[in-house]
């Protein structure tokens, strides 16, 4: 009764190993430049992204896009 658990539990850590793997990649020396570039990073400009989310916070009085604590819709957070 307990043998098929133990091949589920193996066959489940398997397939997350698996797929943990397959998202590693080797880069090329070459390459790292062009991924190094600014507008590649996730958040290329987050001075601008943090004052559009506060611009819009104020505006709509609402309290954010939920990165962040409530605001009372006047500015003031």
């Amino acid at each position: 009764m307990q043998d098929w658990r133990g091949t589920l539990r193996h066959a489940l850590l398997a397939g997350i190993a698996s797929s943990v793997l397959a998202g590693c990649s080797t880069v090329a020396p070459w390459a790292r430049g062009t991924l190094a570039k600014p507008h590649m990073a996730l958040d290329p400009d987050p001075l601008r992204r943090e004052l559009e989310e506060h611009v819009n916070s104020s505006r709509e009085a609402t309290s954010g896009s939920g990165r962040s604590a409530g605001g009372g819709g006047c500015g003031c957070t």
